[in-house]
């Protein structure tokens, strides 16, 4: 029967119930791993009181309504596994766990992790229920001050860390105290150099969203911020603006080749550093200018640099080596030779993208997803940038969505290359995990950007896609496969970042407001003017 709080229409409602009574068997699915929860008092799309079904799983195979159940009973399922999913510190909310999947060994996805949380914060946010992110910034600035230390070496004050937990009292469960991992018990040892520029970028979606500036106005907020900025702003011999990183400091937690400038880095950095602007206090002191200052020189850089389109291609193609001079064109020595065959074939005339990774004698030509999709929301990317980054992605649609989105690198390392750059890592083989696989989380940065773009029909397309498999297959963290389309291999089910990523999409499609939380109007006064390589490449 369906329950009347639904959206729907009276007269399509009793059709619906005639329907399923005649015509409809129910066939529940595996369990939504939520157990001892009745599915009442829920919200769906627009943020809306919902309905309750008999089985938050089932599937209804019915002629009189092929999507209107299908997609309330998804969307109803993914607000239950979110709030299943959040922890709390003292009585309240200030997180959310990785996965709430217990099939399997826990590692650390029952901690908090910052960027994991993102989309979470995302959607209580268009949701309307901002205390738990609230709660989230505050702690984890505080958090933030502790003394970090790996093996003798002490860590940089502004570092915020990759994520933490509540840990109990072996002597009493009333006794709570939080656990931060910055990196010395992560896998590979690597501190996160996005967890703190995701922290500003959620300030200031917090900030807008609530229209409330107190937060971000306190002491300990001022000054978390200004320590993850001293981090990042410190002068040395580096002569690049963008950020030099080891490989797992990012969403990519393992080595997969991405040591040096990595462009998710640097376009969060760009978005971070905009967001500060808008939130820091005092906009009249040094600290101010100096942020001003990076955000030209960072732009220049990726403009003139990673941005790559047809042309683009073609003249490195044709660059000449051994360059010494100021005019030189190759500055950085790419060998032609070193250009993949994969990128002739993959490069469509219309369209272009910010390649992964520039540095002396290299080109990462893989296509990276989180990085250039925060590109045109930083608005880092030109208008006409942000054109054709979305027109790669209809053009390649089968290699970038296939059937399930989101690729999040493209290709993948495969054979020799695979075992040179990853180590022989089993869990990123060819098509899988890091290495080309498909993240049901980056949705939400698709959607995004195709509502700013004003081509919605893109990201509608893409959740309709995943809406066929993502909570039939429990929420898993990701695909395998060329196309996407097996639940990978070690994939946790109910991630929580998969449920979140999907309820933030909808909720942009449905209400195009939401877009303040995660874009940034341009600023084209900031950026300096960049040497015109191509059409497409100011």
């Amino acid at each position: 029967m369906v329950n009347a709080r639904f959206a729907i229409p009276a007269s399509e409602v009793a059709e619906l119930e005639t329907n399923l009574e005649q015509k409809t068997k129910l066939r529940p699915t595996k369990s939504c791993g939520v157990p001892k929860v009745i599915l009442s008092e829920l919200e769906h799309d627009g943020c809306q009181p919902g309905g309750t079904t008999r089985d938050s799983c089932s599937w209804v195979e019915s002629t009189a309504d092929p999507s209107a159940l299908h997609k309330h009973t998804m969307t109803d399922a993914a607000w239950e596994a979110l709030k299943q999913s959040i922890v709390y510190f003292r009585g309240q909310p200030i997180g959310t766990v990785a996965a709430i999947d217990k099939s399997q060994a826990e590692l650390n996805y029952d901690q908090v992790f910052m960027r994991d949380f993102v989309p979470s914060a995302l959607a209580f946010l268009m949701k309307g229920e901002p205390l738990v992110v609230k709660n989230f910034l505050e702690k984890t600035a505080r958090l933030q001050s502790r003394e970090k230390m790996v093996d003798h070496f002490k860590l940089g004050e502004g570092v915020m860390p990759a994520s933490f937990k509540v840990h109990h009292s072996h002597h009493t469960e009333k006794t709570e105290t939080l656990l931060a991992d910055f990196g010395e018990i992560a896998i590979g040892r690597v501190a996160p150099v996005d967890s703190g520029l995701w922290w500003i970028f959620l300030l200031r979606a917090y900030t807008n969203m609530t229209m409330d500036n107190s937060l971000a106005e306190t002491p300990h907020c001022q000054k978390a911020m200004r320590l993850i900025l001293k981090l990042w702003l410190s002068e040395g011999s580096d002569t690049s603006p963008a950020l030099l990183c080891a490989d797992g400091c990012s969403m990519i937690d393992r080595r997969m080749g991405i040591y040096g400038y990595p462009i998710e880095i640097q376009a969060l950095f760009f978005m971070a550093l905009r967001c500060a602007l808008s939130l820091l206090k005092d906009s009249n002191d040094d600290f101010v200018g100096q942020i001003t200052k990076r955000i030209k020189a960072l732009s220049y850089h990726l403009h003139s640099y990673y941005w790559l389109d047809f042309q683009r291609l073609n003249d490195i193609y044709r660059y000449k080596t051994e360059e010494y001079s100021q005019t030189a064109l190759n500055k950085f020595n790419v060998i032609p030779d070193s250009i993949p065959d994969w990128i002739f074939d993959f490069m469509p005339s219309r369209g272009g993208y910010f390649i992964g990774n520039v540095s002396p004698a290299r080109m990462d030509f893989r296509w990276f997803c989180l990085g250039n999709f925060i590109a045109i929301l930083s608005s880092l990317a030109t208008g006409e940038q942000a054109e054709a980054i979305l027109d790669l992605v209809e053009e390649r649609w089968e290699e970038l969505i296939g059937e399930m989105p989101l690729k999040i690198c493209y290709p993948a390392m495969e054979n020799q290359e695979w075992q040179i750059v990853t180590g022989c890592d089993p869990k990123n083989t060819r098509w899988s995990y890091h290495n080309g696989g498909s993240w049901p989380v980056l949705l939400w940065l698709l959607v995004a950007v195709s509502v700013k773009l004003g081509r919605p029909h893109i990201g509608r397309h893409a959740v309709e896609l995943m809406e066929r498999r993502l909570a039939k297959d429990d929420f898993p963290e990701y695909y395998d496969g060329r196309a996407g389309r097996y639940v990978g291999k070690q994939a946790r089910k109910f991630q929580t970042w998969s449920v979140a990523g999907y309820l933030v999409a909808k909720m942009l499609l449905n209400d195009p407001t939401n877009l303040r939380a995660v874009c940034l109007k341009d600023d084209g006064h900031i950026r300096e003017p960049v040497l015109k390589r191509s059409n497409s490449c100011p």
